[in-house]
């Protein structure tokens, strides 16, 4: 049984200017103390032809965790606008949250973020360069996309893991490869799963 729920997830400052750092009140329940840490990451996924235009915009450690419930705020960074391709610098693409415990990932949020010009004048004629000081992001926060995995968290679960830590690798990798095809989708689109506490 997973030891850390996530309760919720608020996307503050949204829609905002793209320069602005992302920011994430996160609730989660911790059903039994944890001696190490969470780690926390926000990625931004920069394009959905390669994995190399992911950016990781931030980490946090959290921990140790006693027992019941906590909420803290996430602030990341912007991505880095040079390592973004010119051609996927508007429109839509995903922001992941994630979490891990023991350098396993027990826990996967994608966001779609969309990417445009406020400004009728650059809507209709955009500029060869993206002026991205003008470019305003919105982050569909109604429709997450929730995954969890599953982990060991004891010492004592140590054997099952290795047996089964391939097979989840592998389901991770093919998660996160459906998530980045559904960069290409419409805002009409989005995965109708919700965040719910298990």
């Amino acid at each position: 049984m997973a030891k850390i729920q996530v309760c919720n997830v608020v996307v503050l400052d949204n829609p905002s200017p793209f320069l602005n750092p992302f920011k994430f009140e996160i609730t989660f329940a911790c059903i039994e103390e944890l001696t190490e840490d969470l780690v926390w990451n926000v990625i931004y996924v920069g394009s959905a032809e390669s994995e190399e235009h992911d950016q990781i915009l931030d980490t946090v450690y959290v921990g140790p965790i006693p027992e019941g419930k906590h909420q803290f705020v996430f602030n990341a960074d912007p991505p880095d606008t040079s390592k973004i391709p010119s051609v996927d610098a508007l429109g839509v693409t995903i922001v992941l949250l994630t979490c891990s415990y023991r350098e396993q990932e027990f826990i996967r949020v994608g966001y779609f973020i969309n990417n445009e010009y406020t400004d009728p004048e650059l809507k209709e004629n955009p500029p060869t360069e993206t002026q991205f000081d003008k470019v305003f992001r919105h982050i569909l926060s109604s429709k997450p996309r929730v995954t969890r995995f599953k982990i060991n968290w004891d010492e004592k679960e140590k054997n099952y893991y290795e047996l089964t830590q391939e097979n989840e690798e592998s389901e991770k990798s093919e998660e996160y490869k459906a998530e980045k095809s559904l960069v290409d989708s419409s805002e009409n689109s989005q995965s109708p799963i919700e965040m719910m506490v298990e």
